[in-house]
């Protein structure tokens, strides 16, 4: 169910609001968030929902024996849940998302020629609530966020459908404090839903429309477009893209904030960006802050060697390229904006700034 879709707009955001506000408890307001979310979820995958909660209950519970033996003073146990968590939910997703491609890969091998796709349909948002679970038991463990004892409300932030489609990626310590206490308000609503309002706009107007056109110029050929159609087609879906992807996550954030939540932007005008580097802190902030913290620090940062930060930087970008698609298109994609900020951060980085 899209948020752009008559059926989201017209029935089930009414229904879902008139029975959230018509409880006046926080606590069955996030049971009645955690419901709501898993029958959207269970709108396009009526299967699939059943792996949410799987997710939801493996990681509430490696969240609190984490937390349990953080305050026993027993690292060694509670690192070996944040394993648990981390494995479990990564194999999951690797399984879903990466066997077939796995399996074409292995095809090209003539010994291994007869391995037969498995066609699994990818689970909607699996990319982004994988993403979630596994900051929570982490940053418990980290000290930077307290455990939930409400399995409900853990169920409510991981399966939440303002964020399940499309994103951010809504770590657990940013709203930790709001899923208990959260304000509510005829001002908070009117707010929320003036984002979701430019949000769907920027979908269903712009980038439908420069969708339409970019579609149209690149399913001519090459000798009937030329170059002004060629300019015309990469700028129509530079445009496209950002108008979808910010949209989704204004639609996010208008709707989280219709309900009290605060969620982090996600998008600051990447396109005015004076570098690549730049850029990349500006386009799908969660993601780039997400591996940041939880690949790129932990990896060493940039306080090793420079070869060793040089190999942190590319191991960051393949990661990027591959998380965004199960393709060789998008492993070399990431690489290639690997070694541009590469290249950028060792020589440019002075040249851009004294031209710019």
């Amino acid at each position: 169910m899209l948020f752009s879709s008559l059926p989201f707009l017209f029935n089930f955001l009414p229904l879902f609001f008139l029975v959230y506000f018509a409880v006046k408890n926080r606590s069955i307001r996030n049971v009645m968030l955690l419901i709501f979310s898993l029958l959207f979820y269970a709108w396009g995958e009526p299967y699939y929902v059943f792996l949410m909660m799987f997710s939801i209950i493996l990681d509430y519970i490696c969240g609190y024996f984490v937390a349990k033996y953080i305050a026993l003073d027993n690292k060694k146990i509670a690192k070996r849940f944040v394993i648990l968590s981390v494995v479990t939910n990564l194999s999951i997703l690797v399984f879903f998302k990466y066997t077939d491609f796995f399996i074409s890969n292995l095809n090209l091998i003539p010994a291994l020629s007869n391995l037969k796709p498995l066609g699994l349909a990818l689970p909607i948002g699996i990319s982004f609530y994988t993403f979630q679970t596994i900051s929570y038991t982490i940053d418990i463990y980290r000290g930077e966020a307290k455990v939930q004892k409400n399995i409900t409300s853990f169920g409510a932030y991981v399966a939440a459908f303002p964020q399940l489609i499309a994103g951010p990626i809504v770590r657990y310590s940013t709203i930790a404090e709001q899923l208990n206490n959260r304000t509510e308000s005829f001002e908070n609503f009117a707010a929320g839903l003036r984002r979701f309002v430019a949000g769907l706009t920027k979908k269903v107007l712009l980038a439908n429309n420069v969708a339409a056109l970019a579609d149209g110029v690149l399913a001519l050929s090459g000798s009937e477009y030329g170059a002004i159609g060629a300019w015309l087609a990469m700028i129509a879906y530079s445009l496209q893209i950002y108008f979808d992807f910010s949209g989704y996550s204004d639609m996010a954030i208008g709707l989280a904030r219709m309900m009290g939540f605060h969620y982090l932007e996600n998008f600051n005008y990447p396109y005015i960006s004076k570098s690549i580097t730049e850029f990349w802190r500006r386009w799908h902030i969660s993601l780039s802050t997400f591996f940041r913290d939880y690949v790129y620090i932990p990896l060493g940062g940039n306080r090793v060697s420079k070869p060793r930060w040089v190999l942190n930087i590319m191991l960051v970008w393949l990661l990027t390229g591959f998380w965004h698609g199960a393709a060789w298109t998008f492993i070399l994609w990431g690489l290639y904006f690997g070694v541009i900020l590469l290249l950028e951060r060792l020589f440019l980085q002075k040249y851009l700034e004294d031209f710019l």
